[in-house]
């Protein structure tokens, strides 16, 4: 990918609401995360390009949070990348708190992905026992949101 190409995505990324951005090439795979202000790169080479090993899988590994352990119960997952709310507006009632008790197939979240907002509906009924995302954080393809007992 050509540095000029890259440069130009750097920029829309900062100028841009988007907090992430993916894109995968015949030369190889780059990522741009905005945080805290200012977007970060990091880049991929496909193995069948590689001479000898690069540092740029380092940071990304790095990155990566460590996988706390499962806890008890069933835990409803993202079905998308996205943003993740609580409630349907800021300052509105939160779908579900901790001791909510919910059925399936009711609303618990709203993931807001590409200007769309998804509504999530429970996927079990339950008690909701735990919240694990925060408002406003940035969800990823099957990161656990609630756990339901």
């Amino acid at each position: 990918m050509d540095l000029r190409k890259l440069k130009t995505l750097i920029d829309l990324v900062s100028e841009s609401n988007v907090s992430e951005l993916e894109i995968t090439e015949a030369e190889g795979k780059v990522r741009i995360v905005k945080s805290s202000g200012a977007p970060m790169m990091m880049m991929h080479q496909p193995a069948t390009m590689m001479a000898a090993p690069t540092m740029s899988a380092a940071p990304v590994a790095a990155a990566a949070p460590e996988a706390p352990a499962a806890p008890a119960g069933h835990a409803v997952k993202s079905p998308m990348v996205g943003t993740f709310y609580r409630a349907s507006a800021p300052g509105a009632k939160s779908f579900v708190e901790i001791g909510s008790v919910i059925k399936e197939g009711e609303t618990i979240c709203i993931i807001e992905a590409m200007k769309i907002l998804n509504e999530i509906e429970a996927d079990k009924s339950g008690t909701v026992t735990k919240i694990l995302s925060e408002n406003g954080q940035a969800v990823e393809y099957g990161q656990p949101l609630f756990i339901i007992e």
